[in-house]
């Protein structure tokens, strides 16, 4: 296939905005030429009280993916934290393979999560924390929730983002941010992409938000299911993209060399 049809998809964590992640962007974009998209989660779409939720979120990137596939698009998509959450529950039966099997040109040929949660049918963000005895911190320390169920991250600067950034561009970043939906963190996935389309991982080595036992445990939870996933480490908090965008970019150029395309 042609390198022209490939394109990029990220997926955004919960509080993020596609401004979120500009500079992450134009630094990919620099290494290596592709289309990037960066669509709206409806659960960011501020209204409240909220409108949105996992699966509204879920069935909104599913039409935008299944509408660039339909297009020919050989696609890489990038999830990062919450973001991985709804790709794996959103593109089932959307990957390369799965399209060529039934006729069909363009799907998904990569998976690459950043500190994104990689989980299983059944599973949720905090049905993670609570399985590692982790629930009341997650939710009494790091997230301040409304009366209407919305959110935002205590700790956005030190905890969410992480160190790394002069104090103007990390007010520029903290500024993207935004409210969401955290009724998200408790509801389960109803099916898993990653069983089907091939898998790589980047741990963020700091992180707080999503620590890199989590990771670790979500990956060996892959390998045991008998899907191969390649992993790669990075010395960040849990924005890596905000704090370290070149080199987020240079292990996405990694992987995508190592791609068929």
């Amino acid at each position: 296939m042609s390198a022209s049809t490939a394109e990029f998809v990220l997926v955004g964590g919960g509080w993020h905005h596609p401004e979120s992640y500009a500079t992450f962007c134009t630094a990919l974009e620099s290494q290596l030429g592709f289309t990037i998209h960066v669509p709206q989660l409806p659960t960011m779409n501020g209204t409240r009280p909220p409108t949105a939720d996992l699966y509204t979120d879920s069935d909104s990137i599913r039409d935008f993916v299944t509408e660039l596939a339909d297009a020919g698009r050989s696609l890489i998509i990038i999830m990062h934290s919450y973001g991985g959450q709804v790709a794996t529950n959103s593109l089932v039966g959307l990957g390369a393979e799965s399209r060529k099997q039934q006729g069909l040109s363009g799907g998904v040929i990569q998976f690459i999560y950043v500190a994104g949660h990689a989980l299983r049918e059944g599973e949720s963000g905090l049905s993670i924390a609570k399985g590692k005895g982790r629930e009341n911190f997650v939710v009494a320390q790091l997230i301040d929730f409304a009366d209407d169920g919305t959110c935002v991250h205590r700790q956005p600067k030190d905890i969410l983002i992480g160190p790394g950034l002069p104090e103007e561009e990390l007010e520029r970043c903290v500024a993207s941010l935004g409210r969401w939906h955290g009724k998200v963190l408790s509801q389960p996935l109803k099916q898993c992409a990653w069983r089907e389309i091939p898998v790589s991982y980047i741990h963020t080595l700091s992180d707080i938000t999503l620590p890199l036992h989590y990771q670790k445990s979500m990956v060996e939870a892959i390998r045991a299911a008998g899907q191969d996933i390649q992993t790669f480490d990075i010395e960040s908090g849990h924005c890596p993209m905000m704090t370290k965008p070149e080199e987020v970019a240079k292990i996405v150029k990694q992987i995508v060399g190592g791609l068929d395309i």
